[in-house]
């Protein structure tokens, strides 16, 4: 199995390690010490040349006082959509993206929604600190949202704050269906 990032995604961790390291006061070795990795590791990261795993990354990020999505979050990347390869597997079909983040507190959900030809689900808004993610798995749905309307096909995502009024859409002529993620 392999980690293998895009080198964007490396540049990205590259800049943010040494920025938040800059920040913390840290040097590279104190941070490699913190982080249970050798200097030159942190040192090639920095560089943009490590290709560590996402555990290690985890890990840099506690080190660092900071989290996993500021680690690797390009600079004009929103939360809401991130879009990076994360990592590669020896297969080709085999890879994972991180398309978004948002903060949770107390709990996430995980749903599995399917909504037919024509159908609605209207949403009250909930408390301010909650947070959706859904994600098409087949057909499409437009997201109605108090800031505009967004039409997802198969693949597509997003990520807002469910403190709104809301509502999914099928407009289509077949079921779709989603993954929904709610983090309160």
């Amino acid at each position: 199995m392999s980690d293998d990032k895009s080198p964007d995604v490396l540049a990205h961790v590259g800049a943010n390690v040494r920025r938040l390291r800059g920040g913390a006061g840290l040097s590279q070795q104190e941070l490699a010490d913190a982080a249970g990795v050798s200097r030159r590791t942190v040192i090639n990261l920095e560089a943009g040349q490590a290709n560590v795993s996402l555990s290690a990354l985890d890990t840099l990020a506690e080190a660092l006082g900071t989290t996993f999505v500021s680690l690797v979050i390009a600079p004009s990347a929103t939360r809401e959509k991130i879009d990076e390869l994360m990592w590669r597997g020896s297969d080709p079909a085999s890879h994972a993206t991180l398309l978004g983040s948002a903060p949770a507190q107390t709990e996430g959900q995980l749903w599995w929604w399917s909504l037919g030809a024509g159908d609605r689900y209207d949403a009250e808004p909930d408390p301010a600190e909650w947070h959706e993610m859904v994600f098409v798995t087949g057909g499409s749905i437009v997201l109605e949202l108090e800031s505009g309307h967004v039409e997802l096909a198969v693949g597509g995502h997003r990520t807002y704050s469910s403190a709104q009024q809301y509502a999914y859409v099928n407009t289509g002529a077949q079921v779709a269906t989603f993954l929904r993620v709610v983090l309160a």
